[in-house]
């Protein structure tokens, strides 16, 4: 069934409000139309693009749920959370990340993106890295993606403690590993 733009563009946004984290590709063959066609009409509707969309749901639910930091504060971008549990985040390393010589990422960009993940992770007011184990794996370059997946892997309520597992990829590879012990008060 062909559809007017004005019923199609309707339709889109409807869908979108309802799922936000659809892809054109996936709407372009929902309305049997062109990829081209789905972003055009999301231009002239001011729909930001999917992955804007994922950020700004997230940057919503983050500022409600994460008590332990500012999200300013978080080094790279939350892209998904489950306090005390699991969360991923998503570093883009830049020209002021990197050495100017060789282009290679400087490690504290890469602890940092872990470290403020694995604090973020904590459903608590106050969350401290008490001590932390790293490892590098591999070097990260200018432009490339660090994906940094966290879990807690202990939780050691009468020592307040929270041993969290931070493994950060780029692509496939691991480039990182980090093992950080982190401080929370005893809950009243």
């Amino acid at each position: 069934m062909r559809r007017t733009k004005k019923e199609r563009q309707q339709l889109l946004k409807k869908t979108i409000e309802e799922t936000p984290f659809i892809t054109d590709e996936e709407l372009a063959k929902k309305f049997n139309v062109s990829i081209q066609t789905i972003r055009l009409d999301r231009l002239e509707l001011s729909i930001p693009e999917l992955r804007e969309r994922i950020k700004d749901v997230a940057k919503s639910k983050l500022d409600e749920e994460v008590r332990s930091l500012q999200i300013e504060e978080i080094i790279g971008e939350i892209v998904d959370l489950e306090m005390d549990k699991s969360a991923i985040s998503i570093f883009d390393v830049k020209s002021e990340h990197v050495f100017t010589r060789n282009r290679i990422a400087r490690g504290h960009h890469l602890f940092a993106q872990a470290n403020s993940l694995a604090v973020a992770l904590i459903d608590d007011e106050l969350a401290l890295t008490a001590k932390a184990n790293v490892k590098f794996t591999r070097q990260v370059k200018e432009n490339e993606r660090v994906v940094a997946k966290a879990k807690v892997v202990d939780n050691d309520e009468e020592r307040s403690r929270t041993l969290v597992e931070v493994k950060c990829y780029v692509g496939q590879e691991l480039a990182f590993i980090g093992e950080f012990e982190m401080y929370r008060p005893r809950s009243k």
